[in-house]
């Protein structure tokens, strides 16, 4: 059985950088955030693929691997 690392939702699941997600901070100080930067992006199929099943609906992809995966 693979073991796998409890995925920290400040973290990028595909680099490990912070992500910057405005939901999560908000969730984690109770201060409302303006909207997020992720939504104004389109995550393609392609990218949203290369996320690990497990970490799926965990975790926002930071800005930087959004951009890589758009080109």
């Amino acid at each position: 059985m693979q073991e796998t690392r409890p995925i920290d939702p400040t973290r990028c699941p595909l680099c490990g950088q912070s992500n910057q997600c405005a939901g999560q901070r908000e969730r984690m100080t109770g201060i409302a955030q303006p909207p997020c930067w992720c939504s104004q992006v389109t995550f393609g199929a392609q990218l949203l693929a290369r996320v690990p099943e497990h970490a799926r609906h965990q975790a926002c992809i930071c800005a930087d691997c959004a951009q890589a995966g758009a080109s």
